[in-house]
């Protein structure tokens, strides 16, 4: 393995109730002014966790002001639409409502919101230095998949997807509630935990030097997340099945998957086209991205 340094500067609190007993004291934290990143798909609200967030906004004293981000993936637009909020309402605190493109918005706006120069041509596309501590994030989940709480965010812009890697972008606490993912339909359910399932496939099949014992434990990871999934598709209100799944498919994307490696964050093609697909028609996208999977996992077989 090569040369690693690793922290993790999120509080990670899962569980039931967790919403309820701890977001008051992590706002005490932060000044009045927060941005509610929420899912345009309206997720947070069938759940309820939106109208629970809002109220302990309001009993906390904070000032709310709300912008919603298109699943799966966001783009550049919407990320420099929120980082705009940011600077004009003098945000404390971005405070993310949803699933995996919430997240990445949150973390893209946070340092959009501080930068001097263009969020996609200087930092994203071409990796340009940082040089302001971003904005503080928070997260609380509605979503089987949240994507990568402490790993890389991902941005879309003319058909392109790039996952880029910045700690000091990861919120500073994460709320997950399995409850919260009662609300999701069957469907809705499966193909979370099919994208988080092929996203982990993806990256155990990149063949990279110095990945031996993050494989091993993505392998097992992986194991745990088939399980799962079966037992979620067969009884969808199985409560300890979801909730496994749900840690399961928090980790995936974890930086703590890719200690050792040569690379930072690799590219996952089968992944980046099917949201391209979803970004430019509107759907489909666990649809194509099976298709694509499978298609991969073939090829490398006859390799």
């Amino acid at each position: 393995m090569h040369n690693f340094i690793f922290e993790n500067g999120t509080r990670l609190i899962f569980g039931a109730g967790c919403l309820k007993e701890y977001l008051a004291s992590f706002l005490e934290r932060y000044g009045p002014n927060v941005l509610l990143v929420t899912d345009g798909s309206g997720e947070g609200a069938r759940c309820g966790a939106q109208d629970e967030v809002s109220r302990l906004l309001r009993t906390g004293g904070k000032t709310a002001v709300e912008c919603r981000v298109r699943p799966p993936c966001p783009s550049s637009k919407e990320a420099r639409q929120a980082a705009r909020l940011c600077r004009e309402h003098h945000v404390d605190l971005i405070l993310g409502v949803g699933g995996s493109a919430v997240l990445d918005c949150c973390k893209a706006a946070s340092l959009a919101s501080v930068c001097r120069g263009d969020l996609w041509e200087d930092f994203w596309a071409s990796r340009g230095v940082v040089d302001l501590p971003p904005l503080p994030v928070g997260l609380v989940s509605t979503a089987v998949e949240v994507g990568a709480v402490n790993g890389a965010a991902g941005l879309i812009r003319n058909g392109r997807c790039v996952w880029r890697d910045y700690p000091p972008c990861d919120p500073g606490f994460a709320l997950l509630d399995p409850a919260y993912t009662r609300a999701l339909s069957p469907r809705e359910l499966a193909a979370q935990g099919f994208s988080a399932l092929a996203g982990a496939m993806e990256l155990y099949l990149d063949p990279v030097e110095g990945t031996n014992v993050p494989r091993d434990l993505l392998e097992a990871l992986l194991r745990g997340m088939i399980r799962d999934l079966r037992t979620c598709r067969r009884d969808p209100r199985n409560d300890e099945a979801r909730g496994d799944l749900m840690w399961e498919s928090t980790l995936w994307g974890s930086r703590f998957f890719q200690l050792g490696r040569q690379c930072t964050f690799p590219a996952l093609p089968a992944r980046e086209a099917a949201l391209r697909f979803a970004a430019e028609t509107g759907g489909g996208y666990t649809d194509v991205l099976a298709v694509l999977l499978l298609a991969l996992c073939r090829r490398l077989a006859e390799r």
